[in-house]
């Protein structure tokens, strides 16, 4: 499944990449660089304020699962959106773990 997340105009898209390079380093230290690097398909637009994420494998789940939790903690729930892509209904960021 693949998530995608969109920024407000007021987030600053150079924090949220930081946020992303976490996320990696933090898969990396689980999963090994190589693996990440082959499993942890990952889009970043800053133009678009989007950041696209398959997490089809576990290393892809926990980039997902870790730039989830660092987003929680520097931006507010109306500063950004994660929608699922797998047929499931949109999700907030207060309902994502």
């Amino acid at each position: 499944m693949t998530y995608h997340f969109r920024f407000t105009d007021d987030v600053d898209m150079t924090e949220v990449e930081a946020s992303l390079v976490l996320a990696f380093f933090g898969a990396e230290a689980l999963h090994g660089e190589a693996q990440v690097r082959l499993d942890a398909d990952h889009t970043f637009d800053r133009d678009r304020r989007l950041c696209i994420i398959d997490s089809d494998t576990k290393a892809g789940q926990d980039v997902c699962r870790l730039f989830t939790g660092y987003l929680r903690r520097e931006f507010t729930p109306d500063q950004y959106s994660i929608k699922r892509l797998d047929g499931q209904k949109s999700t907030s960021p207060a309902h994502v773990a």
